[in-house]
């Protein structure tokens, strides 16, 4: 049988490996598999990443939305193996994964090999500090649950302990908002968002709703849009730079609405425990510090046995998704640099191209094993949505959707946004499933608070 390995469980990794194995594994143990497919992530369990602004805000618990690997691969007929790629041997076609360690427990799996016909990396992006001094040390990224999770802690903390403890007094030359007109100064406490991609920006408006949940609950008693403030700093000319400067110029507009301070065209030079540093000379008050400000490929594939990448650690592909020195081996989603025909940067790194090219290198590998030429990946845009929590969203759609480009917000935008995601689990689960998960979602939240509050 031929073998596939896909590494990395995200987005297109997942979607892949349950396309085939469905297609090609034994999902009634009785019929024998046609191909042995095998899903490697360091991780026990699988959440949607551009879900994690809503888990750091607290307003989705992330335990109700995590599907669990191995339940995945017995309902679709792949196998799953824990734990990380730590070496690859291509002569061989094999794969070295790490151990799997618990903290109380030990070693729970040794070192293991597996070995491929196809391998196909998916392992994502981390968050990229550029080396900034102090960012590391003293911000929050957001790759992961627990980090989104530890985030959602530290801000109810913070809120509970302002109302009864005095800010720190302002020290001088820090920017607090007291030069501009209509902004509270020394809010009691302050998150700094650096970063204002998709991910800053929809962290800040999620978060003003949760500031005012946390206050009608009781949690704290301290005024949600005056004493809680949000500062979004950006160091190109406008936020949401990657998409259109209309959809930028409109959630600008929204989220100064919503209280939030946004300050462009400010490079952070520094981050210590409790403030900012810009290469300006300003200095900005951080409560909280997230750090949202770019991505890069995970440091393994720097060291994948010669496979070329980018300044990015991304994998350098052709438009086959097949490495440019090894035509066993495939990339998709973040991790790999791929053309863009027509354009001078490379397909984005958005959750949509992941799902694209899962979907693509489904079809490719049904050829292959067919003995048939793989065809070319061409990305096709079909727009950008920015959520603006419990409030609104913006955003374009284009090409095959409209056949055109249209700047959308409000109630329509918000709804296409949370298509996303039910296309997203339609695709793991099918559409049936689908609506039975999005129906048991909405009893869930009309039962419960809009905010995890522990």
């Amino acid at each position: 049988m031929h073998r596939f390995i896909i590494v990395g469980g995200g987005a297109g990794g997942l979607e892949l490996a349950t396309r085939l194995g469905d297609r090609f594994g034994s999902t009634d143990g009785k019929a024998p598999p046609k191909a042995q497919v095998t899903l490697v992530d360091r991780n026990p369990t699988h959440i949607w990443k551009p879900l994690l602004h809503e888990v750091a805000a607290g307003s989705m618990d992330p335990f109700t939305q995590e599907l669990e690997y191995a339940a995945q691969a017995l309902w679709h007929g792949f196998e799953f193996q824990q734990g990380e790629l730590v070496g690859l041997d291509r002569a061989a076609r094999r794969i070295v994964i790490g151990a799997l360690r618990d903290e109380e427990a030990g070693e729970l799996l040794p070192q293991r090999e597996l070995e491929y016909d196809t391998l196909v990396i998916a392992i994502g992006s981390t968050t990229h500090f550029f080396g900034v001094e102090g960012a590391q040390q003293n911000s929050i990224a957001l790759d992961t649950v627990g980090q989104a999770e530890l985030f959602r802690k530290r801000l109810i903390a913070a809120c509970m302990r302002a109302e009864h403890f005095a800010p720190e007094p302002v020290a001088a030359g820090v920017d607090d908002g007291e030069d501009d007109p209509g902004v509270d100064p020394v809010p009691r406490i302050q998150v700094a968002i650096v970063g204002a991609g998709a991910t800053g920006v929809e962290l800040s408006a999620e978060l003003r709703n949760t500031a005012q949940v946390l206050s009608a609950y009781g949690l704290h008693k301290l005024d949600p849009k005056h004493d809680i403030g949000i500062v979004l700093i950006e160091a190109g000319p406008r936020i949401l730079p990657a998409l259109q400067e209309r959809v930028s110029l409109a959630t600008a507009e929204l989220l100064t609405k919503l209280g939030v301070k946004l300050m462009t065209g400010e490079t952070v030079a520094q981050v210590s425990r409790d403030s900012i540093r810009t290469a300006s000379g300003k200095t900005i008050r951080a409560d909280l510090t997230v750090w949202a400000a770019g991505i890069k490929a995970p440091a393994i594939l720097a060291n994948l046995e010669g496979l070329p990448t980018n300044r990015l650690g991304q994998l350098i592909v052709r438009r086959t998704l097949q490495t440019e020195t090894d035509d066993n081996v495939f990339a998709l989603g973040d991790c790999a640099a791929c053309p863009w025909p027509g354009n001078e940067r490379n397909v984005p790194p958005r959750a949509q191209a992941a799902h694209q090219q899962a979907s693509f290198l489904f079809k490719s590998f049904e050829r292959m094993l067919q003995g048939k030429p793989l065809h070319e990946y061409t990305y096709r845009d079909f727009g950008s949505l920015v959520s603006l929590g419990h409030y609104s969203a913006v955003g374009n759609l284009m090409g095959g959707l409209i056949g055109g480009n249209m700047l959308i917000e409000g109630l329509f935008a918000r709804f296409m946004y949370m298509s996303l995601y039910r296309l997203h689990v339609a695709a793991l689960h099918g559409y049936a499933r689908m609506v039975l998960d999005t129906v048991a979602h909405w009893l869930r939240r009309s039962t419960a608070p809009r905010v995890k509050l522990h």
